[in-house]
Formats: structure tokens, sequence, C-alpha cells
């Protein structure tokens, strides 16, 4: 099932099922972690919301083969863990905002990537009952200002990652029957319609099974937890020129299976 949030013309958030660019079908229930079903009522949508807001949102660096030999940088041993906080999660649609803490030039980058929703509680599980734990999944965009990654935050990486508006989520999340492989999806990125990533989940380093068994050891993860599972080569900070992030410019992520997340840029 394709579930997502939205605003109806009442300013209610309601969940829902989409049906088409302004439309959807209210679901019953209070949320998807405790059980919803599709309703009877078609509504007007006003404003389409990410498919959640996450208490929690881990972020996995350097997760993708091609990506870190285009950085230069050495396979890891084990998952690269950061975290990114759920004010920086935006809808679909809406803008992400160049900082004006960026004020030494550009440097803002997208990132495509597949998100996990953990759908109920994970501590200690094994890779193979990983995905039992695993509600659906979402489209991403780990936007990263680069300087204030790498310089910005005494060696760490959240402070780059943190930025308002910084974690695009949707535009639906697929519930996991729908996906029973998360690691054979294509997943891409355009530029005002150009495209700069264009890779598989087949190219992850830990697959999602592995990332989930490793961040829940002695961690609990609770239903709502989103884990971002790292990006493919063909990054901004890496091209030849950088090219980042600009007023005015589009950014898509695309899926295989979930859809297209699209967000416009504007400064702060």
């Amino acid at each position: 099932m394709k579930i997502t949030r939205c605003i109806d013309q009442t300013d209610n958030v309601r969940w829902v099922v989409p049906v088409g660019p302004d439309r959807a079908v209210a679901c019953v229930g209070s949320d998807p972690f405790s059980g919803l079903t599709v309703g009877m009522q078609e509504i007007e949508v006003k404003q389409w919301l990410a498919p959640l807001q996450p208490g929690v949102i881990y972020g996995v660096g350097l997760n993708y083969r091609a990506h870190a030999m285009e950085t230069g940088a050495q396979l890891p041993d084990s998952p690269v863990i950061f975290m990114k906080p759920p004010t920086a999660v935006t809808d679909p649609g809406r803008p992400i905002r160049l900082p004006a803490a960026c004020e030494h030039g550009p440097e803002v980058d997208y990132e495509a990537e597949l998100a996990v929703v953990i759908g109920k509680t994970a501590r200690d599980v094994t890779v193979d009952t990983a995905l039992e734990h695993v509600l659906g999944y979402t489209c991403a965009n780990d936007v990263s200002a680069r300087r204030w990654q790498k310089h910005g935050g005494g060696g760490q990486w959240v402070r780059g990652k943190s930025f308002d508006t910084f974690c695009p989520l949707g535009p639906v999340l697929v519930t996991a029957d729908e996906i029973p492989n998360p690691q054979a999806l294509s997943i891409s990125s355009k530029l005002n319609g150009r495209t700069m990533q264009s890779s598989s989940t087949a190219d992850m380093i830990f697959p999602v099974a592995e990332l989930i068994a490793f961040i829940s050891r002695d961690t609990t993860l609770l239903p709502g937890t989103v884990i971002l599972t790292g990006t493919p080569e063909g990054v901004g900070f890496a091209r030849n020129p950088p090219l980042y992030l600009m007023t005015g410019d589009t950014i898509e992520i695309t899926i295989d299976g979930i859809g297209t997340l699209s967000n416009p840029v504007m400064d702060a």
C-alpha cells in the first residue's frame, strides 16, 4: 500500500492513499504503526506532507561502493553512522532553503537515498529478522552543506546535515510487502531535468538488513525511526567542477516502486 499524509481543505492532517495530483482517499485509524485501513471517503488535498514526522533519523555515510570510490575514501569496515534532527524534515514540493550560514559561497549538495521506516520496536535484531521490523520505504534527499560538514563540526558530519529543510521525504510511504527486496531498486536524482545520479540499491556496501541489525545493537529503534541508507555516485561535490544547489533549481529523487520526490531550491 502507498500511504502518506496531507492537509485537507479544513486544515486537518490526514493519513491518506493518493489517487490523483490533488485527490486522496482518507485512511481509517490513528497512524500506520497501530494500523490503518483504506476508507471510502475521497478528499481534496490542500497540501501534501512528508509521509511521516520521524522521532529519530539515522544517516549512513559512504554506503555505496561507487560513491566511496568517487570521493577517494576507502570502503568502510562497518557502517558510518550519523544523525539528522527531525526538524530537518520537509515536505514534497516544499523548498530546500540555502542557509544564510553558508556565507562562503555555494556548498549545498544533494544526495538521493532510500529511507527505511521502522514499524515495530527493534533492539538487538539479527540480520535474518531485521526486515520484519520495517513498516515501509520512502525517498529521501540527505541535503548536505559540505563546508559545514567537513570543517564546521569539529570532524563530525551532523552540523552540515542538520539545517532546516535538509531532509525532504516522500512522496509516499510504500509498505514493506510491496518491496520484498530493498536491494533491487533503481535510484536516481535529476537536477533541473539532468540526471546526476543513476544507480541501484544493489551497490550498497551494507544492505538494509545489516544496517538495521548494526544500529539496533544495544539500541532501541522505536516505530517511526527513519534510517537513510546512503547515496550512490554522482553527488555535486565530487564533480569537476563541483556542482551545488542554487536558488531556482529543482532537485528530484526517484526510486523504483516508490515514486519521485521533487523540491525547489530557495535562499533562506
